[in-house]
């Protein structure tokens, strides 16, 4: 949901013009269309302005030459809004976004990843090969992808920290019950401070990273800028995401080292949102460079 409502729609949202809009957004809110969103490629995750996927203007059309790699609904998708060089690698002015459709000559998935976790979201490769794209489907103007992607992925942000946040409550509330159920020395494992205290870190963590998404989520709201406080929220709730999950697996002892109980998979799950949509060492440097401005 994250990458086809915030990435995928949200870009042509914010800076597609009016018959880009019309023609896709209608499919896309309505789900008829899934959507994907292209910016990291094998040799460059965090380091995007290095891309190496390249557009070459073909009169009133552009080759693509190239591949994607970590692609949410990148063989299921029906339409991708992808980044791409049109210029010299490292200028933050040389990158465009295109919107490509499934089907195009030329433009094809990939391997499909096999993952650690979100096991049931497909992740794959998008591959282009002299694929010809319509200069109508340039999203904005030559040269402004790379600063389009920066702006998406401040909103993209907060749909990661949701969704950190509520791996976070599934393995704290899985946590939670198991722990007044199971007993030990003739009472709830609750009981025991050991316990007891790791579900008031849980419980406390949680709630600071909620209010930390919901604040970065009223400002987009109010269109206000979100660069900061989207990272915060980001960073936070992820590392924490990862730190609940791991201790609801310690709850639950070697239950939850199985796959008969639901923390497994939350633990699995978690660390992807410390990595997708810029690493939380990146978000660490959005962090610092917005204080120290």
């Amino acid at each position: 949901m994250a990458a086809h409502n915030s990435l995928c729609t949200g870009h042509i949202l914010q800076f597609g013009n009016d018959e880009q809009k019309k023609k896709y957004l209608p499919k896309l809110a309505t789900a008829e269309w899934i959507g994907a969103w292209g910016l990291t490629e094998p040799n460059t995750g965090s380091d995007a302005g290095n891309m190496q996927c390249v557009a070459k203007r073909d009169g009133d059309d552009w080759i693509i030459n190239g591949a994607k790699c970590w692609i949410t609904h990148g063989k299921s998708g029906d339409v991708a809004v992808v980044i791409v060089r049109t210029g010299e690698v490292g200028d933050s002015h040389g990158m465009s976004a295109f919107i490509v459709e499934k089907g195009t000559a030329g433009f094809a998935a990939g391997r499909k990843e096999n993952k650690l976790g979100m096991r049931a979201s497909e992740t794959t490769e998008l591959i282009f090969d002299n694929c010809r794209i319509p200069n109508a489907n340039l999203l904005g103007k030559e040269g402004d992808g790379f600063v389009q992607a920066m702006k998406v992925l401040d909103g993209g942000r907060i749909s990661i920290a949701s969704l950190a946040l509520g791996i976070a409550k599934g393995a704290y509330e899985a946590a939670l019950k198991y722990s007044q159920e199971r007993h030990q020395f003739n009472k709830p494992i609750s009981h025991f401070q050991g316990i007891a205290f790791k579900l008031a870190d849980m419980k406390t963590e949680i709630e600071a990273a909620e209010l930390l998404t919901l604040q970065a989520a009223d400002l987009k709201n109010r269109g206000m800028k979100v660069t900061k406080e989207s990272a915060m929220a980001k960073y936070y709730a992820s590392e924490i995401c990862v730190k609940v999950a791991t201790d609801a697996v310690q709850v639950f002892g070697g239950y939850g080292y199985t796959k008969d109980f639901p923390v497994e998979k939350f633990y699995r799950d978690s660390k992807l949102c410390t990595i997708g949509e810029g690493t939380s060492e990146i978000q660490k440097m959005v962090i610092a460079r917005e204080v120290l401005r």
